[in-house]
């Protein structure tokens, strides 16, 4: 299969270059022919998340453009827990770390192609890494890991006075040993990851010139921050999870709907293949006319396309139009809707005693701090439910307008609507 001699540019241009290894040698190799490269991901939770939706993104870039990818899953590295900004990494048991495994396995494949000339390859380094001995890791590893070199490393420097535990300090050289292993039973040349990981990322490189005398290159995406400086990734209830189970579509699509006026070019560069003249024409446009908030519909629409696929996003966008008067809300499935709802603040209610008049569900749901401000707004023609105007303050829903046998939406004026379930 041809490569596209263009792809690094196209890195560039998106961003998505943090830093490299020589980048001339780089280029060379990704203009030569189809390059294998890696890609790893640890199971430290059970679900990916926005940092890692960088490097799932970018390596199906590489793979469009003609390179053979391996994405590894870290069995064993994922034993080792997550690095933390301050602290040890919190260790997991083998069983959980196990599940976890596949879960993220699971959530790899959709984005990478496994048939053609340059078909993906998934492996997990607790293959490799499992059966391996203490002497045999420290004889054939360690003793290419100068200690002057491990401790200049700035994650080391940082947490020198604190105190760093040997599994902390040592991690570099698991990573390290994982490309060393791809490149030696696969020819793989290459590694890409955040620039979190720069010091590992280099590691290996260096590993394979001094344990084989062989050539590799690396490069790493930067951080996604906000426009404060802040690290994205965080949503009022957690991590940005790709897990539909741990954040629904209809949540995903909301985070990136209100992505800020000043990050929205980035994160289309980032995060969805859009080509360069349609992200630079869609940005000049919402340069001119940023209220319209063009450039973060169709950023919601790709990316939860991408994760999600076309289905989930029709009920995302069918959701949010729905709730806010602009669609029939009885047509969303229930599962997109008790999403939205959760999202927006919903109210469990006891049926036992049959469903409550409009006023008491007001006062439930907290669209009205009182029963007499409820009746007010009611008279003013301001209370829907399920998107229908109610005008009779003594109005008691009936058990044909439970949405799924059990949702109610009551909206107040334009914007502020609650969820009632009936249980």
């Amino acid at each position: 299969m041809s490569v596209d001699p263009t792809l690094l540019d196209d890195l560039e241009w998106r961003g998505l270059l943090a830093h490299t290894t020589d980048r001339d040698a780089l280029r060379a190799a990704l203009a030569e022919g189809s390059v294998r490269f890696y890609v790893g991901f640890d199971p430290t939770a059970p679900s990916l998340h926005m940092g890692n939706l960088v490097q799932l993104v970018t390596a199906r870039r590489l793979q469009d453009a003609g390179h053979t990818p391996f994405a590894l899953v870290g069995g064993a590295t994922g034993m080792i827990g997550d690095p933390k900004d301050s602290g040890e990494r919190t260790l997991n048991s083998l069983e959980t770390v196990k599940d976890w495994t596949e879960r993220v396995r699971a959530q790899v494949e959709p984005f990478l192609s496994f048939e053609g000339d340059n078909a993906a390859t998934m492996v997990n380094n607790f293959d490799w890494t499992s059966t391996l001995s203490t002497i045999d890791f420290l004889r054939d590893i360690g003793k290419h890991f100068p200690v002057n070199r491990m401790l200049a490393r700035e994650v080391v420097k940082t947490r020198l006075e604190a105190g760093i535990s040997y599994t902390e300090f040592s991690y570099v050289l698991l990573q390290s040993m994982d490309f060393l292993q791809l490149h030696r039973q696969y020819g793989v040349t290459l590694q890409f990851g955040g620039s979190d990981q720069w010091g590992n990322l280099t590691g290996g490189v260096e590993l394979i010139r001094r344990a084989d005398g062989g050539k590799a290159h690396a490069f790493a995406t930067p951080l996604i921050t906000k426009a404060d400086g802040t690290k994205y990734g965080k949503t009022e209830g957690g991590a940005l999870w790709l897990d539909p189970e741990m954040l629904s579509p209809y949540a995903f699509h909301q985070f990136w709907l209100n992505a800020e006026d000043e990050k929205v070019g980035e994160l289309l560069r980032t995060f969805t293949f859009l080509s360069r003249d349609d992200i630079e024409a869609l940005e000049a446009r919402h340069t001119e006319r940023p209220f319209l908030r063009e450039a973060q519909k169709v950023l919601a629409d790709e990316v939860t396309t991408i994760v999600h696929g076309a289905e989930e996003t029709t009920q995302a966008k069918a959701a949010a139009d729905a709730l806010f008067g602009g669609g029939d809300i009885t047509t969303l499935s229930t599962a997109t809707l008790a999403a939205a709802l959760s999202e927006a603040g919903a109210v469990d209610v006891d049926g036992a005693d049959g469903i409550p008049g409009v006023i008491d569900l007001l006062t439930l749901t907290g669209l009205a701090a009182s029963k007499g401000e409820a009746r007010r707004t009611v008279a003013e023609g301001g209370v829907y439910i399920n998107n229908v105007r109610v005008d009779d303050a003594d109005h008691v829903p009936a058990g044909s307008d439970l949405i799924g046998g059990s949702w109610l939406v009551l909206r107040r004026g334009k914007k502020r609507f609650a969820g009632v379930r009936m249980r």
